[in-house]
């Protein structure tokens, strides 16, 4: 099967073409998994954490690619959940315990034994792959492939953010940053709530342009003061000063919710700008997001289906993943970029 393979971690700054386009042999499902016919994978920001080895794959070479779509080619001893041709997605969530105390009550995105596609196990930037039945989310028809994609995972972790703000009707709720996950949260947060303010900081015009096209009440740049303070706030960027900036318009009492795997460190110096009394007194909250459960994939799907919710898209052959990667890198984004595979 061809496949887009990272064989070291690297600098993007200094290597722009990470991934390497190879043959490798069509992997073989084992008891309780399914071989899966790829034909998108979404490209997402934590691919250039993998890559430059923020979050590193724990071995290498590996096939990176955490929001997968495809058909059900194959099935391993005792996999029963699908039948052949099955149209089915893959998340970042490729696998976990199954019996400590946060997977039995749903948490297993914070279990230790948690396993990502596309990190700890080979993923969708290729032809085929093979992940356990257990892992694996039916895709509704009002998607295309490409358009289901993006909410295998920016979607996903919007809907676990959203949810953690604990927002509530009438109040209003920013957005740092509008790229493949906050483009899905605000049409999920409109629909919901219908008399929700969204405010939206985003240091490109046609980022601005974008969120307010989609309902932003108000879209501004990162540094700008909102017209009012916010109930909450969910970061969606790799850097830092948008988290200092982002206390600062938040009410007494507010949330901010960090929906990152990891934060870049090129501007990290901006903490120190950090000023107790502006940025964090009167019980303003951080709280991060950490991977995503299986029900937060799930009840993405299932909203979306109703809403619908059809995500902007941006499709890149296969063989031109670095090409997508480095967009996403030079912050050339309109809402998410997506891998086709033949």
């Amino acid at each position: 099967m061809k496949a887009m393979v990272l064989n070291e971690i690297c600098s993007l700054e200094d290597n722009r073409t990470p991934l390497n386009l190879v043959n490798l042999p069509d992997p073989v499902p084992r008891a309780k998994e399914i071989l899966v016919k790829v034909s998108a994978c979404g490209v997402c920001h934590t691919e250039i954490d993998e890559i430059e080895g923020r979050t590193p794959p724990p071995r290498l070479p590996v096939v990176l690619g955490h929001q997968v779509v495809g058909k059900v080619k194959d099935t391993g001893v005792n996999a029963g959940k699908f039948s052949l041709g099955d149209r089915v997605g893959v998340a970042w969530i490729f696998s976990a315990c199954g019996n400590c105390n946060y997977c039995n009550v749903g948490k297993e995105n914070l279990c230790e034994k948690f396993k990502a596609t596309g990190r700890d196990a080979n993923g969708g930037y290729a032809q085929y792959m093979t992940v356990s039945e257990d892992f694996v989310f039916n895709i509704p028809d009002v998607f295309s492939d490409s358009e289901a994609a993006p909410l295998l995972c920016a979607g996903a972790i919007g809907f676990r953010s959203l949810n953690l703000t604990n927002i509530k009707e009438g109040q209003s709720l920013g957005l740092t940053g509008f790229g493949a996950s906050a483009h899905l949260v605000i049409k999920m947060a409109t629909y919901k709530y219908k008399h929700i303010k969204i405010f939206v900081f985003a240091r490109s015009e046609k980022e601005r342009e974008f969120a307010r096209e989609l309902g932003a009440t108000w879209a501004g740049d990162t540094e700008e003061k909102s017209p009012e303070k916010l109930d909450c706030i969910i970061d969606t960027t790799p850097a830092w000063k948008p988290v200092v900036e982002a206390l600062r318009n938040l009410k007494s009492g507010g949330r901010l919710v960090i929906n990152a795997i990891r934060k870049e460190e090129r501007d990290k110096a901006y903490l120190l700008q950090l000023d107790y009394p502006e940025h964090l007194w009167l019980e303003k909250e951080i709280k991060s997001v950490a991977n995503v459960a299986r029900k937060d994939v799930s009840g993405f799907i299932q909203i979306a289906a109703e809403i619908p919710i059809k995500p902007e898209i941006q499709t890149f052959p296969l063989e031109e993943a670095n090409t997508a990667l480095m967009e996403l890198k030079d912050r050339k984004i309109r809402g998410a970029k997506v891998l086709t595979i033949d």
